[in-house]
C-alpha cells in the first residue's frame, strides 16, 4: 500500500491468489463438449448435518444442489436431516461413503467438528470432488498446507465457509483504501468476544467419564485423534449441564477445535488478508490467560508481522478475543460503542472500522466518512457465497472468492497464533517456505499431530 492507497495487486487480494489453477471443471460434470453449458445437476454429499451443517445444507440446496448422501456420526442428527431427503443414502463414516458412492458424488460439503475438516475434505478433493468446507479450513497449520496443495493439484472447485467473504464488504473496504481514505495502512486490529459463554475455555478437563450414548459413534467422532474416554455433561458449577465435547463444545479443546480464533478469525481477519494481500507472516507472538495445553485459554491477544509486498510496506496485524479489544480509537465518537466483533485499519491519515464477518469498514469519525468522496465501484461483487461455489462445481468459469488457494494460506497464518499460545510473550520466527519456526524448533511439533491408523492425510 502506497501513500495513495492500496495497489492494484493489494486490493485484488484473493482474486490474485485465486488465479493459480483452482478453477474447477471436472470433465464429468460438464454437460457436453468443452464450451457447452454446465450440467444443471450437482450431486452433493453432505458430511456433518447438525448445527452449521444444517445451514450449509439448506443453502446449497437453495442454490440448486442435489443431495445424494448424508453423513454424520450422530444417528439422531442424521435421522433428522434424512427426513427431508428421502432419496439420499445415509452414512456414519465418510470414508465408507466415498468407497461405496464415489461414482455418484460430484461434490462434498464438510461441516464437521474442526478435527475432521482436513481429512474429510482431503478424501473429497483427492477423488476429484468439488469441496466446500466450513471455517477454519483445518485444525492445524500443516493440514492447511497439505489440503491447499491437494486442491490445487486436483483442480476442483473449492470454498471455505466464511460467508461474509461474498457479502460485498471486502470490495467496498478495498475501494476506499485504494482511494487513499486513510493513507498507508500500518496496523490492523481484529477482535471477537468469543468464547464468552459460547463454550467452556480457560478451565481444566473433566476428571470423569460417562457411557457413550447409543446414537453417537464416538470412535468416528474422534477421527484422527487418539482414543479417550467419553464425557457427556460438565459437572462443575461454572459449566454445569453444558456438553463436554459433543455437540458444539469441541471448539474449546486443543485436540478437536481451534478455540475462539478458529471460530471467528477467518471471518474478522478476512478484510486484512484480502484487502492487503498479506500472504505469509514472518513472526507471531501471543499473550493469553493461563493455558494448560488441553483446553484453550479464556482470552488471548496475538500479533503477526507481515513483510512488505509489492507497493505495500510491512504491516502488523493483531487479534483480540475473550472480551479483549484494541484501544478505543480517539476518532470514534464518544456516544458510539465498539462492536463485540470487528476490524480496525490504522493508517497514516486516519482509521477505518467495521463490524465482524468481513463487514464494510467505514472511516471514523462518521463526519469524515461523509466528507470523503465515495470511490467508484470498480471491484466485482459476488453472486453469492454458496452460489458461486455451486456454479463453479457445475463447471461455470467462476473462481469462488474463498477458494482453498486463498483460504488455505489465510488459515495457515491464523493458526500460527494458536501455536504461539504455548509460548506467551515469545516472538516465534516463521519460515513459510520450509513450514517451520526457525528460533523455536520444539514449537514445530504443534503444527500437526500423529494420526490414528486409517485417518492419515
Amino acid at each position: 500500500m502506497s501513500q495513495r492507497g492500496v495497489s492494484r495487486r493489494g486490493f485484488l487480494g484473493g482474486a490474485a491468489v485465486a488465479a493459480t489453477g483452482l478453477v474447477v471443471v471436472p470433465r464429468r460434470i460438464l454437460g457436453g463438449e468443452a464450451g457447452d453449458a454446465p450440467s444443471n445437476t450437482l450431486n452433493v454429499a453432505k458430511i456433518g448435518v447438525g448445527g452449521m451443517g444444517g445451514a450449509d445444507l439448506r443453502e446449497v440446496v437453495n442454490c440448486g444442489a442435489n443431495i445424494v448422501a448424508l453423513c454424520d456420526v450422530d444417528d439422531n442428527t442424521l435421522g433428522g436431516a434424512a427426513k427431508n431427503f428421502a432419496k439420499a443414502k445415509t452414512h456414519n463414516d465418510f470414508r465408507k461413503m466415498f468407497d461405496e458412492m464415489e461414482k455418484d458424488i460430484d461434490a462434498a460439503v464438510v461441516s464437521t467438528a474442526d478435527v475432521t475438516h482436513a481429512i474429510a475434505s482431503m478424501w473429497a478433493v483427492k477423488r476429484g470432488k468439488a469441496c466446500y468446507t466450513q471455517k477454519p479450513l483445518t485444525r492445524t497449520v500443516k493440514e492447511a498446507r497439505l489440503l491447499t496443495e491437494a486442491a490445487r493439484k486436483a483442480g476442483v472447485a473449492t470454498q471455505m465457509g466464511n460467508q461474509g467473504h461474498g457479502g460485498g464488504g471486502l470490495q467496498g473496504t478495498a475501494e476506499y483504501l485504494r482511494a487513499g481514505a486513510i493513507g498507508t495502512v500500518t496496523e490492523v486490529h481484529t477482535w471477537s468476544d468469543r468464547p464468552m459463554g459460547w463454550w467452556p475455555q480457560g478451565c481444566a478437563a473433566p476428571a470423569y467419564s460417562d457411557p457413550v450414548p447409543k446414537h453417537l459413534h464416538w470412535d468416528l467422532w474422534l477421527g484422527p485423534m487418539a482414543d479417550r474416554p467419553f464425557a457427556d455433561k460438565w459437572r462443575e458449577d461454572a459449566h454445569k449441564g453444558k456438553p463436554v465435547y459433543h455437540p458444539h463444545n469441541w471448539r474449546g479443546w486443543w485436540d478437536f477445535g481451534a478455540g475462539a480464533m478458529g471460530d471467528m478469525a477467518c471471518h474478522n481477519m478476512d478484510p486484512a488478508f484480502w484487502c492487503l494481500d498479506l500472504g505469509a507472516p514472518t513472526s507471531v507472538k501471543a499473550q493469553c490467560s493461563e493455558f494448560n495445553g488441553v483446553i484453550f485459554p479464556l482470552w488471548s491477544v496475538i500479533e503477526w508481522e507481515f513483510p512488505a509486498k509489492g507497493e505495500r510496506p510491512a504491516v502488523k496485524v493483531f487479534w483480540h478475543d475473550g472480551g479483549k479489544q484494541p484501544p478505543r480509537p480517539e476518532e470514534l465518537e464518544p456516544d458510539r460503542k465498539m462492536d463485540s466483533n470487528g476490524c480496525l485499519f490504522v493508517g497514516t491519515k486516519g482509521k477505518m472500522m467495521g463490524g465482524g464477518w468481513a463487514g464494510f469498514c467505514r472511516i471514523i469519525p462518521e463526519a469524515k466518512m461523509k466528507e470523503f468522496p465515495a470511490p467508484p465501484r470498480t471491484l466485482p461483487r459476488s453472486i453469492g457465497h454458496y452460489k458461486e461455489w455451486v456454479e463453479a462445481a457445475k463447471g461455470a468459469k467462476i473462481v469462488p472468492g474463498s477458494n482453498f488457494g486463498y483460504s488455505g494460506p489465510m488459515t495457515e497464518a491464523i493458526l500460527l497464533g494458536n501455536v504461539a499460545l504455548w509460548y506467551p510473550g515469545e516472538k516465534l520466527l516463521w519460515d513459510a517456505e520450509k513450514l517451520q519456526f526457525t528460533n523455536k524448533p520444539e514449537a514445530n511439533r504443534l503444527l500437526h499431530y500423529e494420526a490414528r491408523k486409517g485417518w492419515e492425510l
